[in-house]
Formats: C-alpha cells, structure tokens, sequence
C-alpha cells in the first residue's frame, strides 16, 4: 500500500503577492508524500486550461505564463483520488501557499481504464479486463516487450521460445481457442492493430518494440470487452499504451543504462568422455576402436557468458502548448549460444498538443526500429548432445575448416547421415538479417464546439516493414559438402549454400467513429459510439536462387515470379454505454467484420456482446459498511471472430483455385479416368482450396466478482468463464484425388474452454517507512474438443505435433486431435515395465484387446497445455531500498522428452560400423538397445513438466539527489531465472506444444542498473 501522499504547492516570490494587473505569473510547487519525499510523474494541470505539468524526479513542478486569475489546481496520480485546490494568480510572480493531502484511492474506482477505442471509469467496466503499469513491470534485462508482465495477469500465459535474443513467444488468454488457425491474441499498439506472425528476419515480430517506451499492458479478456474488435478478437486483445508528454510539463530527462551477464545453468545428461568409453566397451566391445582419445564436453563448447549492454534516454516536456516526448534505445545482446547476437536501435516520438480552445485533441505516435540479427542455428544443441565425447574439437588438418569430422577415407568426402561437428555447424555457419519496422499513426478527436459531448475520432496508422537476410554455410562446412561440382570445370566448387531472403510489409489503417457522452445527474451517465475502420495488409517477398557456398555457382534456380499477398478487413461498429445510480451499468456492443480470405458468399459476420454490471457497494444496506471497500458482480455474453487462417492454408487467398510456379524440372502429376493413366504437367502445380470457408466464431460466458475489504488494502476479482468455438478451421484429412491434396483447411466441429481466475492485491504493511505490496494470480483452464465434423465410424481423431516436430522417428505425430479430448493431448503406447520398475524394450499393452500391438493401441495420455497458471508478485520498500520478485509457475502440463526418445538408448553406439555417437544417461536406465517406430511414441518419454519458476529478483537503492540536486539516481541490481523447481529430466519444462528438442536454454542473467532523472 503507497503512503498517502501530502501535496504543497509553494507559489513563492519573497513573500509578496503581486498586483493583478501584472504580467502573467509563473505557479510552482513540489508534491511529497508523507514521509517528505518527492513523488515524481505526479500531474498538475490548472483546471479550463492547457496549462499543466508533471512533477520531476524531485516532485518539483513549474507552470509558466499563467495569465492572472482564479483557478483550480488539480493534481493526479495513479492509485489517489484526485485532489483540486482554489489558486489565486494576480500577475506576476504570486506567492501562494497550499498544503492538502492527497488521500489513496486503494480501489482505483476512478482510475481511467483503456478499453476499444476509448477509456472508461474503472467503476464502469462490466468485462473481464486487467492492467498493468510501468511500476508493476517485469524488472531485469527485459528484450521482448511481453516479458514485461509474464506471471502479472490471470489467465493469461506468455512463454518464450528459448533463450535467444527476441527469441519468439507464445501468448494464451484463456486457452487457445482454434485448432490450426492462430491461437494468438490481437495486440494494439496505441491504436494501431499489428502482425506477430510469418515475419522474415525476426524470430519475434514484438522484439522489435522497444519495452522502456511502454507505460501500461491492458488485456482484453471475455467477449463484452474484446467483441468492439470482433474479427480478430477469439483470442483476447492487448492494448499496449506508450509513453507520453504532459501539458505544461517542464523539460526532463531520463537515462538508463543495464549491463547483464547470462550464462547456462544446467545441460542434457549425457555421457562423459570416461563414461563413453566404459559404455562403449561394455555395450560394444569390437568398436572401441572407433574412440578417440580426447574429452570434449559438447555442450560447454557451444555454450558461452554472454553480455549485454542495454542503453536508453528519453526526453519529455513541452514546447510553449505542444507536450512531447522523444526517446532513443541501443541494445546489443550477446546469446549463450556462440556466434548469437542482436543489435537493437529504436526511436519513439509523441506528440499531443491540444488545440482550438482545448477542443481539439492531437496524438502523433512514430515509433522505428533496427534490428541485426546474427542467428545460431538451435540444431546444433541437438548435436553437441549426440557428438562423441572422445573425438577433439581441432583436426589438426586444414580440411572443413579444421574441425573435426567423420570421413569416408582420410581427407575424402564425410559421411552421408552421420553426426556433425556441433562447433563447425556454428562457425562456419553465418545466418543473419536486418529488420527495419516503424509503427505509427496519428489521431485527432475534436469535441464539437456546438456540441462538446460529441467527439469525432480519426485515426490513421499504419505498420510498415522491411528485412533483408542471408544465409551462408561455408563451402569448407562438411554438413553441406557436394560430391560433385555442378560445374565440372569449377572443381574448387565443393558444396555449402547460399541463401537471400527478404520481405517488404505494409499495412494500412483507416478508422473514424463518433463517440457521444453525457452525464446526467450526479450518478447517470450514457455512452454511445459508432464508427467505421479499414485495414489493408501486403506482404511481398522476391524470388531468389540457391548458390553453392562459393556465392556465385547456382545450386537451385528459383521460380521466376516473386511472392505477393494481400488481405483487407472493412467493419463496422457500435457500443453503448448506460450507467444508473452508479450502481447499475449496461453495456452492448455490435460489430460486422469482413475479411477478403473468405468467398463474398461468407466475408461477412455479426459479433455481438452484452454485458451487466451490479455495483452492490453503492446499495444503501452495502454504502456505509466498513467491510467493504468494493463490491461488484459482473456477466457478460458474446461472439467474437477468427479469420487468420494463413499459417494453416498458407495462402490469403484459401477459397480460390490457385496455380503455383515451379522451377522448370518439376512436374506435379494427375489421374486421368479417360485413360486410367497418371498425367504429368509442368510447370504450375494446383494447390488445395475450399470455397465454403466461412468465420471460425467464438461465445464466451462471463461472470464475475470484484472486492476490495479493509479500505481497499485487501482487494480483486474473482471470473469463471466459458467459451466454446464452432466451425473451428482446422486441416482434415480427405480423400486423395479430389482437391491435388489429402489434407484441405475446413470448417469442422468445435471445442472448448472453461475456466476460473483468480486475483488477489494486498497492502499487509503500511508506514511511514515500510511499505509492502502483493499480487496473487492463478488460472484453471480445462479445454476439450466437442467435435470435429461427420468422420467414418472407425475415426480416432487427427493426428498433429501441434506445430513441433519430432526428431528421430520418421513422420511420428505424438499428439492428436480427439472428440472429448483436449486439443494438446499425446497419442503414445502403454509402456510395459518389469518387476522392478525398469520399461521392458518394445513391449506395450495390447488397449483395445484385439490379440495385438499395432498403431491401434495407441491412446490418449496427458496434455502439454497447462491446466493450472499461478503467478505471484512482492513489492517491499524501506526508506531508500526496494526488494521485488516474481515468481510464476504452471501446473499439470506434461513434456514429450524427444532427447531421450532419440538419444536414451544404445543405438548410437550399436547402430553404425563407422561412428559412434553420444547417449543420454537414460540409456544406462533403460537399457534399450535399438530403435523402433513404436519406441519413439512410448508413454515413457511423456513427463510431468510442472515447475516454479523465480523469474525476477531485484534490489534497488534510490541514491537520491544528485548533480546539485538537479538529478535524481537509482541504483539497481537483479537476477533472472534465479531458480526452477521440476521434476523435468530435461533442460527446461518451459515448451509451449510440449516437444522437448534442440532447445535454446533459458540462461541465468545478472542485471545492473542505474536511472537517472535530470
């Protein structure tokens, strides 16, 4: 719980008030808490004016030119109720002196909410909606803006893909809601709605926003908040509002600069260099001679300290009645993964000037960035697991660079499909890109003189992106080494690649509402907005050839056409808003959407959303109990959309009969039921379509509670939610020969999600001294497929890896789609163990009884999708120093242990006459000696992957005044990833689709710190 905070406004000039007929006066002052204390960021705005300014690091402020006159003095801060006092300017520089008490306002009742298209009173929202501020962020080196409230907010689960840097993430509000189209939420970034997918250059499309010009996370969770977006809303909404300028606000800057160092923490149990040799002449006498003599630990050969160095400044105030803020960021950041690297530079600017007689409101928001990205191939982990440990990095030869490798005879050609050199597979590998991306738009809201409660609203935006890459794998590299030249006169010419990319996108936004607001009465109050919006996306990629990795000899040549797509979305929309008494509000909402990725005989759908909420607190036998401090119930019902279908169709264009170009050597064939003959027809192949495609739609129930007890210190809510998806867009097997596939994007069957969230904030101490604050968060999610359309009677289900990929097995799917089933279920063999516990080698239960053990026997174990999210958050502050964690953790998901499935057995060292290759020490505990089909789909590989996780601990000392009291610094120090608790064999349970392999561990990162406010 903050301490109240105690406002004096100091108006001094030697202690004489001036006449009024003077010049304009200047009016300033200083905001301090309680324990005397400056609060920076307060705002100060003189109330019928343009006039204002936030407060500086020392909670001084100043109002320049302020003509003589009679005002009110209003000061705001998030989390207090806003305080107005009477000042009197008579010209001149007056001397005036006002002290109050700015009292907490620990429900934040009158707190301004970002919703759609607007804000609202946090007392009148009837949806499921949270927020999170700059003070509650993630603290710590933070790279990908999501970062920032992992563990913060119910139901709502962030996991990244790794540990690389702007390494992709995966993010879940309430369970996914589709089969195989995105599962991901829209992200609106100060009005601009943006793309997180199929972006080339950039593992994370978000890594290229920068976090520090973040100022609040607003996450749009049930139907009646997210239906306002309906298209694209299935999967929630997140708001993300930056950083701006405050009217009046005198000039300040701000510097912060982070040093980190990551290392690895744990690796792959693997064999040592001793322990191979033992194995090896246990398991396979006759091929010791196949060892060397090192002791090469692969995983620490590959794995480095890295460091990175995070700078950023910001510069905010205002220029005469233009606020404004600009900022600049670097960062460089080395991966524990040698030869990773990315370079950031980004730069904001904000400008929000209002104008004809603060009628006029304008936003302009440009923000630009500048990635270089250096990737490290993940597989390589993979192979410094596998790569015996007794073979020596250096060959000590001049051949393949120098690395080691296996030849076929010394100094010939290597091996075809034997293990590679896991060093060379990094160092003679260089993958890099250059993403550039500016997002920006600007927004003007004009109150109509003739009629001040009606607004008109214009935004346009727009996300533009360009990225050029390059991947070159040294001719000398033996992974990709070619026998013969393709050019017989070039015999330098040995092999390697050489690849470009590239990818221009441009995105359009367009979007005009009227938004008309009255207040009647003290307590009543009506809302109604109606608007229109348009937004084009175009994605266009050239054609380039594949060269050998001399550059320049032409490997593969490319089709001749280059790649452009292009999609629109046209809608419009309407809500209203009623609130009565201040105890009942209603909500209803409207929107009709159209997307070009469906045929005009589907393109449009109707979302509506109705939502009802009960302010008990306001009651007369609730307004005078100390009990409570809030009490609310809220329900709320509606339909949202999906139409991003492009990852599974892999075209915009699904419902049209499509043509590809090959290169001229490729043919596609057909059957001909004239002549009962195979045709063979180049160079266009038929790609599937389906011209029924209609809206995958969404219907979430909501029901609610917010309460607050003991003023305000003990308060949260309470939400138990259902959705259930119908005419899920999903890939379906059918019938060979009738669309030039057996797999076509259909509408099929439904699921569902249901579940109860859970938050909690607390204030248990409060003093003048000690102040501490709590946050609790947990989720249960339960989700189930309820159908998938008319099947034959023997249907299972479809079997998928739910977007990974299993290593080892050829075309294993561990996971299926399943009626009655949830959509990240496993489909694997009853293991068959001993008396002793040990599993017996290719010994499973015969399930369905039938005298057999065949692809039938399968059947459905564990889910990878967590059932249980908790998150939990401290804030402790005494005097100068501050203590905060967070700590997050998922519960009931489970990991299919691919490491162990490939490498947990004698294979690689019985398998081959010519290499040996590394186990696991799950070998030693299976004792398996050989590999099957049916082996790599065993129940024994799927683990419990629960764990806790201290995601951030940061200590900070508040140095104080600094540089003649014109500064204020702060000091920081924090750790990442500080510990995990599993039961998890392997080296992280943290894997969204629950495939454990090659992954990029997440390092352990030493933070250090300082802010400067100037």
């Amino acid at each position: 719980m903050l301490a109240p905070l105690q406002i004096r406004y100091e108006l001094v000039k030697d202690g004489i008030i001036l006449n009024p007929i003077a010049a304009d006066g200047t009016v300033t002052g200083r905001v301090v808490d309680a324990k005397g204390e400056g609060i920076p960021g307060v705002t100060v705005v003189l109330e019928g004016t343009t006039l204002g300014a936030s407060t500086d690091a020392t909670g001084a402020y100043t109002i320049s030119n302020v003509p003589a006159g009679s005002y009110t003095l209003i000061t705001s801060y998030v989390g207090y109720n806003a305080n107005r006092i009477p000042v009197n300017v008579t010209g001149g520089q007056a001397t005036t002196v006002a002290t109050s008490t700015l009292a907490e306002n620990t429900t934040l009742l009158n707190e301004a909410v970002v919703v759609g298209y607007g804000t609202q009173r946090r007392q009148d929202v009837t949806g499921s909606v949270a927020t999170v501020t700059s003070k509650d962020f993630v603290q710590g080196q933070v790279t990908n803006p999501e970062q920032l409230i992992q563990g913060k907010v119910a139901g709502v689960q962030i996991t990244t893909g790794g540990g690389a840097p702007g390494s992709a993430a995966t993010i879940r509000i309430r369970g996914g809601s589709s089969l195989n189209a995105s599962n991901d939420p829209l992200i609106v970034i100060d009005g601009v709605p943006v793309e997180t997918n199929n972006f080339t250059g950039s593992a994370n499309p978000l890594s290229l926003i920068n976090p520090n010009d973040i100022e609040t996370y607003t996450v749009l969770k049930d139907a009646s908040a997210t239906a306002i977006y309906g298209s694209r809303a299935s999967n929630g909404v997140i708001l993300i509002t930056t950083k701006k300028g405050v009217q009046g606000e005198k000039l300040t800057v701000n510097v912060s600069s982070q040093t980190s160092v990551s290392r690895r923490y744990n690796s792959v149990p693997v064999l040592s260099a001793d322990e191979f040799r033992n194995t090896v002449a246990r398991v396979a006498p006759g091929k010791t001679g196949l060892l060397g003599t090192a002791s090469t630990n692969w995983q620490n050969e590959i794995f480095r300290t890295a460091a990175t160095f995070d700078n950023n400044v910001s510069l905010s105030g205002a220029v005469g009645k233009l606020p404004f803020r600009a900022s600049y960021g670097n960062l460089e950041q080395q991966g524990i993964l040698v030869t990773n690297r990315l370079i950031r530079n980004t730069g904001s600017l904000s400008l929000n000037p209002v104008l004809l007689d603060n009628h006029l409101r304008v936003n302009v928001n440009v923000k630009g960035s500048w990635i270089d990205n250096n990737f490290a191939d993940n597989a390589a982990v993979g192979s410094a697991v596998a790569f015996d440990p007794t073979q020596p990095v250096m060959s000590g030869a001049e051949g393949y660079g120098g690395f080691f490798e296996y030849l076929q005879s010394p100094g010939g050609p290597p091996q075809i499909n034997v293990p590679r050199n896991p060093v060379a597979q990094l160092r003679l590998t260089r993958d890099r890109s250059t993403v550039k991306r500016s997002i920006g738009n600007i927004q003007l809201d004009y109150s109509l003189h003739f009629l001040p409660d009606l607004h008109a609203n214009v935004n346009l935006g727009y996300d533009v992106t360009r990225s050029n890459g390059s991947k070159l794998v040294g001719s000398n590299s033996a992974a990709t080494y070619v026998n013969v030249p393709l050019d017989p006169a070039n015999t330098s010419v040995r092999g390697g690649s050489f690849n470009r990319s590239s990818q221009n996108r441009d995105n359009k936004l367009l979007e005009a509402y009227l938004n008309y607001t009255k207040q009647f009465g003290s307590n009543n109050r009506l809302e109604v907005l109606g608007g229109y919006s348009y937004q084009d996306f175009i994605r266009e990629e050239p054609a380039f050839a594949t060269y050998l990795g001399d550059q320049t000899t032409v490997f593969k040549a490319a089709a001749t056409n280059p790649f452009r797509t292009q999609y629109t979305i046209v809608s419009f929309y309407g809500r209203a808003n009623v609130t009565l008494r201040d105890r009942y509000i209603f909500t209803g909402t409207l929107r009709n959407d159209a997307s070009s990725r469906f045929s005009p005989d589907n393109r449009n759908a109707l979302f509506p959303a109705a939502s009802f909420a009960w302010r008990l607190k306001e009651e007369s036998f609730l307004k005078d109990n100390t009990t409570f401090s809030e009490l609310k119930f809220r329900v709320g019902y509606g339909i949202t959309g999906q139409q991003d279908i492009v990852a599974a169709a892999g075209s915009d264009y699904p419902y049209i009969q499509r043509y590809s170009l090959n290169v001229p050597t490729a043919q596609y064939s057909y059957f001909d039921q004239t002549t009962g003959t195979y045709v063979y027809v180049t160079p266009y192949s038929p790609q599937g379509f389906n011209r029924n495609l209609k809206w995958e739609q969404t219907t979430t129930y909501n029901a609610g509670i917010d309460f607050g007890f003991l003023e305000g210190r003990l308060n949260g809510s309470v939400d138990a939610y259902y959705r259930k998806t119908k005419d899920l867009l999903a890939v379906i097997p059918i019938p060979l020969l009738t669309n030039f596939s057996n797999q076509l994007v259909s509408n099929v069957g439904s699921l569902e999600n249901k579940g109860i969230e859970f938050n909690l904030n607390a204030s248990p101490v409060q003093s003048e001294r000690w102040n501490w604050t709590l946050n609790a968060n947990a989720t249960y999610n339960v989700n189930k497929i309820l159908s998938l359309g008319p099947q034959a009677a023997d249907f299972v289900g479809i079997e998928t890896n739910n977007g990974g990929t299993v290593q080892g097995g050829t075309g294993t799917n561990i996971g299926i789609y399943s009626i009655g089933a949830p959509s990240s279920s496993f489909y694997v063999y009853k293991q068959v163990y001993d008396e002793n516990g040990k599993p017996l080698q290719d010994v499973y239960a015969d399930t369905n009884g039938d005298g057999k053990v065949d692809v039938n026997d399968r059947y459905l174990y564990k889910q990878s999708a967590p059932r249980v999210i908790l998150g939990f958050s401290s804030n402790l502050s005494y005097d100068r120093w501050s203590l905060a964690f967070t700590l997050r953790s998922l519960l009931g998901n489970y990991n299919y242990n691919n490491i162990n499935s490939n490498a947990g057995n004698y294979y690689g060292i019985n398998g081959s006459t010519n290499f040996l290759s590394n186990v696991t020490k799950d070998a030693n505990t299976t004792g398996f000696t050989l590999t099957s089909q049916q082996r790599y789909s065993s129940d024994y590989y799927i683990q419990n992957a629960s764990f806790l996780r201290m995601e951030n601990i940061t200590l900070g000392y508040n140095v104080g005044k600094v540089f003649h009291e014109k500064g204020n610094l702060r000091l920081t120090a924090a750790v990442q990833n500080a510990f995990l608790i599993t039961k998890y064999s392997g080296l992280d349970p943290e894997i969204f689709n629950g495939i454990d392999n090659n992954i990029y561990p997440r390092p352990r990162t030493f933070t250090f710190g300082l802010n400067l406010n100037l």
